[in-house]
């Protein structure tokens, strides 16, 4: 019997490869459209519901809770297991380097408290949960990230601008990978507890690896700007919250994920940043592959 499953934020970077995975994966996708759908009506029938609703940091406070809720109470008059992207926000600056699926939440700073407390809603909701936590995205085409608007926007004059210190470890989630893993784990929900949060390893790199297999000079971003426009740019204040995660050494611990998904194999790194860079440079020009192996 054909499985079906509801893409919320369908247009959306992670929305539209969860979307591109169900398809290959065989299932009937359904693209919920905010402006004619009613959730609790699109959500009917499916065995599985998406939540790719992601708004800017600007409008998390308001609009995070009120997604939270709606999301609930369609899976609640469902039936519908959901799918949520977690991030590594929940940690806080004084988490330990590497971050288990039970490590505790201790983040402090408002956008990793909202991330707290969404998660603690979905958890204490009773509605069937997979959780997926990953670190920051690479994507296979523009998508608004910090990775193609600020790291590699200026590869192609061979420049690779990178927001912290080049030499620590940062958690990275290739995003045909993450939302295959996704797949894998909806088709294994039944066997799952209720709520399920797992950790996806993804690629450990630092700056400094990535811009070497991507056979280039990893150079230092400028962070004044921000600082200069924040008081008056309420995203500016949201990325200097965040500041703290591209200077911090951390990594995700993939082992209870892997013995969940014990077949489950991520594509090679220089194929990954190959393909997530195939949209800044000439393929044929590159010299992916020719520097460190990681």
């Amino acid at each position: 019997m054909e499985q079906s499953v509801l893409i919320l934020g369908a247009t959306g970077r992670f929305g539209r490869n969860m979307a591109l995975a169900f398809d290959a994966a065989g299932w009937d996708v359904r693209r919920f459209d905010r402006a004619c759908d009613d959730l609790e009506t699109a959500a009917q029938g499916v065995d599985v519901i998406v939540h790719g609703w992601n708004p800017t940091y600007d409008k998390w406070e308001t609009d995070v809770p009120v997604l939270t809720e709606k999301v609930i109470n369609a899976a609640r008059a469902t039936g519908a297991t959901v799918l949520i992207p977690g991030n590594v926000y929940v940690y806080g600056k004084d988490a330990p380097a590497v971050w288990r699926s039970e490590t505790p939440f201790g983040a402090t700073n408002p956008m990793g408290q909202i991330r707290i407390t969404m998660e603690q809603a979905f958890e204490n909701s009773g509605v069937r949960v997979i959780l997926l936590r990953g670190g920051d995205f690479l994507d296979t085409e523009p998508s608004g990230n910090w990775f193609d608007k600020i790291i590699v926007k200026s590869l192609a004059k061979g420049r690779f601008s990178y927001p912290g210190k080049r030499h620590i470890p940062h958690a990275w989630a290739y995003l045909p990978d993450y939302c295959r893993a996704f797949v894998a784990l909806a088709e294994s929900r039944n066997t799952l507890p209720r709520y399920t949060s797992l950790n996806y390893e993804g690629y450990t790199l630092s700056g400094q690896q990535m811009a070497e297999i991507l056979g280039v000079r990893a150079e230092q971003m400028n962070w004044l700007p921000i600082f200069l426009i924040a008081p008056f740019w309420k995203m500016g204040r949201c990325f200097l919250q965040m500041r703290y995660l591209w200077n911090k050494p951390h990594q995700l611990d993939g082992s209870a994920f892997r013995a969940v998904l014990p077949d489950f194999r991520e594509t090679p790194v220089h194929v990954a940043l190959q393909r997530a860079v195939s949209f800044q440079i000439d393929p044929d020009q590159s010299m992916i592959g020719t520097g460190a192996t990681v």
